[in-house]
């Protein structure tokens, strides 16, 4: 099934592409989304009237993402803290929704969490890098510390003895 594209779809395609797609994916996915519209004869003619439009509004998403992007590089480098056992291990994991939450606490930069993604869980004290996709054009990462907040025991056994 053909479609035109109203949005940027990652891996698929940007706004006003026309590409192939299965027709369960366009009927359950795209066209509910509202990211997508069917490819008929009139929506492609009015593609084409639209297409200056469509252009200049990616390109004004462009530019900010790029904005965005070098605040972010400025800001040299994300600090967290979190309680952790005596072999680093945390107690829970950091999850991008934290991650999205600092950044905009320490930085002022909002982003969504969607586009924030890891390497590797981080579950650990130490050094990591988050990437983050502001489109699917601009991507830049920065470097995340954990350090421990609190160290507590961690066995049952040691806090048996203790008491």
């Amino acid at each position: 099934m053909q479609v035109i594209l109203k949005k940027d779809v990652q891996n698929l395609g940007e706004a006003g592409d026309i590409v192939n797609v299965k027709d369960g994916y366009a009927r359950n996915f795209l066209l509910p989304q509202n990211a997508a519209e069917l490819a008929t004869d009139g929506a492609i003619k009015n593609r084409e009237k639209n297409i200056a439009r469509i252009k200049a509004k990616q390109e004004k998403l462009h530019q900010e993402a790029l904005a965005i992007a070098e605040q972010i590089e400025k800001f040299a480098e994300l600090k967290l803290s979190a309680k952790a056992g005596e072999s680093g291990k945390l107690f829970g994991t950091i999850t991008t929704k934290k991650l999205a939450e600092e950044l905009l606490s320490q930085a002022g930069i909002e982003i969504d969490r969607k586009n924030v993604s890891l390497n590797a869980p981080i579950n650990k004290v130490g050094s990591y890098t988050m990437l983050i996709k502001l489109t699917s054009k601009v991507k830049c990462e920065l470097p995340v510390t954990v350090t421990a907040s609190e160290i507590l025991k961690e066995s049952v056994e040691e806090v048996i003895e203790e008491v």
